[in-house]
């Protein structure tokens, strides 16, 4: 891979990102820089752009046939569109957490270890600590620990999530993607997923895409705002939200559209 210069602080980064489904063009040349163990937050209105660009960063629309990505998204400095990437290492190190929690039709064990049996790990030493390490992570250790062998599709809506962010853990990502992560989910699950992306900031990059501007001022450290595809201003979240420089910006916080 080509190794291009950038700010040490990003983990994360896009170039002159460009997205197209045939003829209709998502996402329009956005670059953006995504701070090593923050928190980003993206907003803006339905159909803004959000989602695709999130797909964008672990390479999601690669499954597309129409889609076309042009620009370059470097992970530490490296381009993951380059020739030659390895896209399954690629989706470990940038893993992702949807906006429904979307278990596996297995055991609650089963569906934490799925993803590092994948990777060549058959020791069942092995596994169980990386099960106890990814759900206490995940802050579901304690409500799960003495039914591991019972179906994930048992467990209650947030606690399905909590599962699918340890699962995510579970193969040692560098960057989690959530794309509206608590959308689904009553307030205190979403209270609970809101802590647990506090405490995992400390070891994770994190990048958002939520509709809920509270959530977003709560816990995300930068904000970036999408109007039609477009980058309209990114800052540090206090200043987007409390001092916008941009009137488009003004206008979708106060709830003037969108």
């Amino acid at each position: 891979m080509v190794v291009i210069t950038h700010d040490d602080e990003s983990k994360i980064e896009t170039r002159n990102l460009n997205v197209y489904f045939g003829t209709n063009h998502a996402i329009k040349d956005i670059s953006l820089k995504m701070q090593n163990k923050r928190i980003t937050s993206i907003i803006g209105p339905s159909g803004c752009g959000k989602s695709t660009f999130l797909r964008a960063l672990n390479r999601m629309h690669d499954i597309i046939p129409a889609a076309k990505v042009t620009g370059a998204i470097l992970l530490d400095g490296e381009n993951i569109y380059e020739d030659g990437t390895d896209v399954v290492d690629l989706r470990r190190r940038v893993g992702m957490v949807f906006q429904k929690p979307n278990p596996f039709p297995k055991s609650i064990f089963d569906n934490v270890a799925y993803g590092p049996r994948i990777h060549g790990i058959r020791d069942r030493y092995e596994l169980e600590r990386i099960v106890e390490d990814s759900l206490k992570k995940a802050a579901l250790w304690e409500e799960v620990s003495d039914r591991l062998e019972t179906s994930a599709m048992d467990l209650s809506g947030g606690q399905q999530q909590r599962l699918c962010i340890a699962r995510t853990l579970a193969v040692k990502p560098e960057v989690i993607l959530f794309d509206e992560p608590c959308s689904a989910l009553d307030p205190i699950s979403t209270a609970k997923i809101e802590d647990l992306m506090r405490s995992l900031r400390a070891e994770y990059t994190i990048v958002i895409v939520t509709h809920n501007m509270q959530q977003a001022a709560r816990i995300s450290d930068y904000t970036a705002f999408f109007l039609l595809g477009e980058l309209i201003e990114f800052g540090k979240t206090a200043k987007i939200f409390e001092r916008p420089c941009e009137k488009a910006t003004e206008n979708y916080i106060t709830g003037r559209f969108g």
